[in-house]
């Protein structure tokens, strides 16, 4: 507060965020206001927060009084990009959210593939922005996801075996860190907040705008699903562990076990299915290591298709929306061994009611050729991903499918490699995420991070996360 802004003699001060409210080009929204309830709702309904205020950003230049404000008044602090995040870390209880979602524009250089991205786009907007340059920045698997805490975490997609995680095709970002310091992050400037930022799950600062390479990508994209019934899920997975051995980095499958809406056409009960992308121009040579799978195991039914990039990257919005209720885990496997397939398909047939899913993602290619040490993503060995994740309505089925995401990570847990991925994982423990930060990136990793956090957020103002707590708490 300078001289002009002291308060004075016998004067009242204003309270905190009212002052606040003079330094912002955004909003704030406090309880008994209209549209209180609408700007603290995030994607999982099951996290219902009261903040003290929400801020909703105008400019990037509102990062920094928010930051100042939390640091004045001592209220914890939530940042929210697109609110996808399951563990529900874009809202906070008696406390300040700064909610970036309305920062959505995206800028392409066709001729660099350069892509700059603001701290609210969604994967829909940068799809938008590069389909019609025949360009994609790789992110994740529905459209609705912010691309700020996608990235932040990893970024694992419908691409990541053809050019990686998101946060390997992040060239620079702009940061306000927790100690203020507006900087910028990349392999020259700041190498070690750039290397925090690409994996660390937002500990270090505040992005205000990302800087991605794009990639080519055929337009249209060939894309498909395998189904099988439950009868022949055994073999259709052993085959797909096989098959998924020799594959080249242009085919990207994921394995999944769930219940679908009438809408998808699969019929009433669970089912396993394969979903690709073929991120080639020759489809025949893509069809034709889909045919090999299918030879193994004949599918009870497949739809194969050249799509547009952004409608196959939105295909699967509509399980998600917006005051779904949802709790995740996720494991890491080095291979497909027998007894962990045998073991997935054993949990897998417990699921016979809509709103639980499980996903296999086939990591290796690009992503697993990206050294170890490169970025904070705590394991790149890892040849498959396991996230067990709910998008059920009911409230009554809270505890009973919570439950259930529990055990099933708890059963498949003696076959798991290192590590766990931050974007693939609910709220857990106190203070929040402390004790599944130091699991999720293991020892070294995560000591790492905590001595960049006590560089750049000693105070811990960005707690609101799974935490790194700062090398010296």
């Amino acid at each position: 507060m300078n001289a002009a802004q002291q308060p004075r003699p016998g004067s009242t001060p204003r309270p905190p965020l009212d002052e606040l409210r003079d330094h912002l080009t955004g909003t704030v929204t406090v309880p008994g206001d209209p549209g209180y309830d609408d700007a603290r709702r995030v994607w999982n309904g099951m996290i219902d927060l009261r903040p003290a205020a929400v801020v909703r950003a105008g400019s990037v230049a509102d990062v920094d009084p928010v930051l100042g404000a939390v640091q004045h008044t001592g209220l914890p602090l939530a940042v929210r990009g697109g609110g996808h995040g399951v563990a529900g870390h874009g809202t906070v209880e008696d406390g300040i959210v700064l909610d970036l979602g309305g920062l959505r524009t995206v800028a392409v250089d066709p001729d660099s593939r350069e892509v700059v991205v603001a701290p609210g786009a969604t994967l829909a907007d940068v799809d938008a922005a590069t389909a019609p340059y025949g360009l994609a920045v790789p992110l994740g698997v529905v459209s609705a996801t912010g691309v700020a805490g996608l990235t932040l975490g990893g970024g694992v997609g419908w691409l990541t075996r053809t050019w990686g995680l998101a946060l390997d095709s992040l060239l620079a970002a702009d940061v306000v860190t927790g100690t203020r310091e507006h900087l910028h992050a990349s392999s020259v400037h700041n190498p070690d907040l750039f290397w925090g930022l690409r994996g660390g799950g937002g500990n270090l600062g505040v992005v205000t705008s990302f800087v991605f390479r794009a990639r080519p990508l055929p337009a249209p994209v060939l894309t498909g699903t395998l189904v099988w019934a439950r009868e022949h899920w055994r073999s259709a997975l052993r085959a797909f562990g096989r098959w998924s051995q020799e594959l080249p980095d242009a085919m990207n499958p994921i394995a999944s076990f769930l219940r679908l809406p009438p809408e998808f056409g699969v019929g009433e009960d669970t089912v396993m299915l394969v979903a690709f992308a073929w991120a080639d121009p020759d489809h025949a040579a893509g069809l034709a290591l889909v045919d090999r799978l299918r030879t193994a195991a004949p599918p009870d039914g497949e739809e194969i298709a050249p799509l547009p990039w952004p409608q196959w990257q939105s295909a699967m919005d509509g399980l998600f929306p917006t005051g779904s209720r949802g709790y995740w885990k996720n494991l890491s496997f080095a291979g497909p061994d027998g007894r962990m397939l045998d073991a997935l398909v054993a949990v897998a047939g417990e699921v016979d009611w809509a709103g639980t899913g499980l996903d296999l993602h086939l990591m290796g290619g690009f992503f697993g050729r990206v050294p170890e040490g490169t970025t904070a993503f705590p394991n790149r060995s890892a040849q498959l991903w396991l996230n067990v994740y709910g998008f059920w309505q009911d409230p009554a089925e809270d505890e009973r499918l919570t439950a259930f995401a529990r055990s099933a990570h708890a059963r498949l847990l003696p076959f798991a490699d290192r590590g766990e991925y931050v974007n693939f994982l609910g709220a857990e423990g106190a203070p929040p995420g402390a004790e599944a930060a130091r699991r999720s990136w293991g020892p070294e990793k995560h000591r790492l991070l905590a001595e960049l956090k006590l560089r750049y957020d000693p105070q811990n103002l960005l707690r609101r996360n799974h935490n790194v707590l700062p090398a010296a708490a």
